[in-house]
């Protein structure tokens, strides 16, 4: 009579304890690799944004106001209506699709839609957090908002010549993750979007009514002036940033190289994440 003899429950055990050993060590791996891939990809769209900037301003003198744009709709008007809005991939901005053939350019490896389409998802956006330069000697270079000081704004001309000009709220494509990008709050509850793109951060450029700068907003020769609103922004300006690899204990911002800052004269390279999410604009390379 033949006898077939099974695993025994603990040969079970040691197969079940090994495979969990090999999977605990093999997902963090697979998780970096997918990270790196994603960083390797990021950085390389950042340095085609920065290339098709330099080519935007050979063409028109000047950097453009968003990279991708403001929320366009097919009937006008500031505010976008759900069906009225023109999708981020048919939209003809200064960028794309004449200077970046590809939306996806735009997009970080992180952005992902919460529902339906990503390319019809549209949001506002608040300032960063800022350096406090209200007891420095020169207050005014300093960023003028910050998070909790409402959502950034613009100045709306109607053109229908009978409208006068009015201050409106900057709905910017989601998909646009350079112009604008989701971060935790600081104290750990929630999040917010916070703009990474403009041509002016400082008391100097950014009016407390957009559509009636006064004498003191319209910039300085005591500016900071690493704005890409200038004519001539140095090579250390910061055009934009990359927020998405950040590690955060209790809600706080770790000491680690994984944010992407993109520079005006060269290529994104990593830079602390405390200190871009507390300095923004203000760091150097």
């Amino acid at each position: 009579m033949n006898f077939r003899r099974g695993f025994t429950l603990i040969e079970l055990l040691v197969v079940i304890a090994i495979i969990a050993i090999l999977a605990g060590i093999i997902f963090p791996v697979f998780a970096q690799v997918k990270a790196s891939a994603y960083r390797s990809s990021d950085m390389s769209n950042m340095n085609a944004i920065r290339s098709a900037l330099q080519l935007y301003r050979q063409d028109q003198g000047g950097y453009p106001p968003a990279l991708l744009g403001y929320v366009t709709q097919y009937n006008g008007g500031p505010n976008p209506v759900a069906g009225d809005m023109v999708p981020a991939n048919q939209v003809v901005g200064a960028l794309f699709p004449k200077r970046i053939d590809s939306l996806q350019t735009l997009r970080p490896s992180y952005v992902r839609p919460t529902a339906g389409n990503l390319e019809t998802q549209f949001t506002t956006a608040v300032w960063p957090a800022k350096v406090d330069g209200s007891l420095a000697s020169n207050p005014g270079s300093y960023q003028k908002y910050g998070p909790a000081d409402g959502y950034v704004t613009r100045c709306f001309n109607p053109n229908d010549g009978v409208t006068a000009p009015y201050d409106v709220t900057n709905y910017y494509y989601l998909i646009s993750g350079y112009d604008v990008a989701t971060v935790p709050n600081e104290n750990g509850v929630g999040s917010r979007i916070e703009i990474h793109y403009s041509p002016f951060w400082s008391g100097y450029t950014v009016p407390t009514d957009p559509c009636h700068p006064g004498p003191n907003e319209m910039g300085s020769a005591q500016d900071d002036t690493r704005q890409l609103g200038y004519s001539e922004p140095p090579e250390t300006t910061v055009v934009t940033w990359n927020s998405f690899f950040r590690d955060y204990t209790a809600g706080e911002v770790e000491h680690s190289r994984k944010d992407m800052v993109l520079f005006l004269g060269g290529s994104a390279k990593p830079y602390d994440s405390f200190l871009v999410s507390t300095m923004s604009w203000k760091v150097g390379p």
